[in-house]
């Protein structure tokens, strides 16, 4: 398939972790195409951040359907530091009801949860991230 028979879609996500050792995750409400899920943060959390390196990318592909065209999602992680702002979800009539701290070893028993947050608690216990970077 030709790139232009496709949608490409960016996706940036915060890996945003505490002096506790906590994740920052946000809960997804759900769409037509998707449950309700945890998921990573990509803004309206209520916090202000400053952007860090890119740890790792991941992509995956849609199916057309009625009325929507085939696509690639492209996503980002990226680390992040919160410079200010405080917890409380600011997005209105969107994707994302709240966020919420998670305990990094409690990721596992969560669900349901987004592809992407495996993928971070995989880039966490890969590179030992200490948890009380921020």
């Amino acid at each position: 398939m030709h790139f232009t028979e496709y949608d490409t879609r960016l996706a940036a996500y915060a890996i945003v972790i505490d002096d506790q050792g906590h994740l920052l995750l946000t809960w997804f409400n759900g769409s037509a195409f998707a449950q309700p899920c945890w998921t990573m943060p990509g803004g309206e959390t209520g916090f202000h951040v400053d952007v860090g390196d890119i740890v790792a990318t991941q992509h995956f592909t849609g199916a057309a359907t009625t009325g929507r065209r085939p696509f690639r999602s492209q996503q980002f992680l990226l680390h992040a530091t919160i410079t200010g702002g405080e917890l409380g979800t600011t997005e209105c009539g969107g994707s994302t009801d709240f966020a919420r701290w998670v305990p990094i070893v409690d990721i596992p028993l969560i669900g349901p949860r987004a592809d992407v947050v495996d993928l971070v608690a995989d880039v966490l216990r890969r590179s030992q991230v200490n948890p009380s970077r921020t």
